[in-house]
């Protein structure tokens, strides 16, 4: 079993930052971020191996970062450049032993 806690989160405008953070209860390889809008999809924001290896959806490429701290086992999505179309519930992931982990999700609303 993952037990993944969530951070951040919250109302900004667009064009101002914003930094989610997620803790796992253990080591994960593949740890990231999804997001998901009413009546759509859950998408890829960003994954992020334990050895260094990112992907990242093609609508936040240059915009965010993800970043790992592997002995905290922590993991951050550091947000610049918000847009409205960013608005959306932030869910933490987790790949373990081939299963899938999610966290409880953390709103995210990028105001105009």
């Amino acid at each position: 079993q993952v037990q993944l806690v969530e951070s951040g989160g919250g109302l900004v405008q667009a064009g101002e930052s914003l930094r989610l953070s997620c803790a796992a209860s253990r080591t994960i390889v593949k740890m990231g971020w999804y997001r998901q809008t009413p009546g759509r999809q859950r998408d890829l924001v960003a994954t992020r191996t334990i050895s260094g290896i990112t992907d990242y959806g093609d609508s936040v490429k240059g915009r965010f970062t993800i970043s790992r701290d592997n002995a905290k086992n922590t993991m951050d999505l550091q947000m610049d450049s918000l847009v409205p179309e960013d608005t959306a519930i932030y869910y933490c992931y987790a790949l373990y032993v081939g299963k899938e982990y999610w966290g409880q999700g953390t709103q995210v609303t990028v105001s105009s």
